[in-house]
């Protein structure tokens, strides 16, 4: 039996570190002295990455498929000679049993299994992405609904009722303000459409001091609108609020005329 021959069947179990003892020293000193089977070491182990990272990705060469398989028939073949033989001749160290084969076929279970589960662990991480991402804009917009809730129910609460000042009483506006919290929700309807370069501007006119910018609004089609939670100062009592018209941007004092205005109730 030539040197090739002698340790081919070995390089399997060696590329999968799956030889031990005295096989795997021989081997080792063979290796130090042998480009080719060193080159055909390279190749196996190449083929059982390729085997493991099937699981993940494109399937493997049909090349390192076989190669494996080829291994794997060889070992199951060999394997109740060499253990008459080690019955025989000695221990089971001088060479290898079934429980090398064994060994070897474990470990290459063991990189598949690993491999599949690295992919389904990967997918499941993004499944948790995916539903915290949900769960948090669900959050959000429970929290606003519950916002306009208590700011429309809480008896301690203003409501203001805003009606037109030089027409009749069409268009409405109706402002629910709770200076503690800060908290304001303005509904109108009815309102009339106004140009492209305009915008109805809220005003909070404190109990002293000057008009507050309360939000900008337009109107819908049917000239509805509403304004939630703008920002304003804390603890501001409010006396009215009004409703101007502006230019789209906004301004800091009130526009005359205003065209609505409404008391507390």
């Amino acid at each position: 039996m030539s040197g090739h021959e002698q340790f081919a069947e070995d390089l399997a179990l060696y590329a999968l570190n799956a030889l031990e003892g005295e096989d795997r020293a021989n081997l080792e000193k063979h290796l130090a002295t042998c480009s080719a089977c060193r080159l055909e070491l390279e190749q196996l182990r190449g083929d059982g990455a390729l085997l493991a990272l099937s699981v993940m990705g494109p399937k493997p060469p049909q090349r390192a498929r076989q190669r494996l398989l080829d291994a794997v028939a060889k070992e199951s073949a060999q394997a109740p000679t060499l253990s008459q033989k080690a019955r025989k001749d000695g221990p089971p160290s001088a060479r290898r049993s079934w429980w090398g084969f064994l060994g070897w076929a474990a470990t290459a279970a063991v990189i598949v299994f690993a491999a599949s589960l690295w992919k389904e662990n990967a997918a499941l991480r993004q499944n948790v992405s995916t539903l915290r991402a949900a769960f948090g804009q669900q959050t959000l917009e429970l929290d606003q609904s519950r916002s306009v809730a208590s700011a429309i129910t809480d008896p301690q609460g203003q409501h203001f009722t805003l009606v037109a000042m030089k027409t009749p009483p069409q268009p409405q506006g109706k402002a629910f303000y709770m200076r503690n919290r800060s908290s304001l929700v303005f509904v109108a309807n009815n309102m009339p459409a106004l140009p492209s370069q305009k915008a109805y501007e809220l005003w909070l006119i404190p109990m002293q001091g000057a008009p507050i910018p309360a939000g900008m609004f337009k109107p819908d089609a049917h000239g509805s609108a509403t304004v939630v939670n703008p920002p304003l100062p804390a603890g501001m009592e409010a006396k009215a609020f009004a409703i101007t018209v502006e230019n789209e941007a906004g301004a800091t004092t009130p526009t005359m005329p205003i065209v609505m205005m409404g008391t507390g109730e």
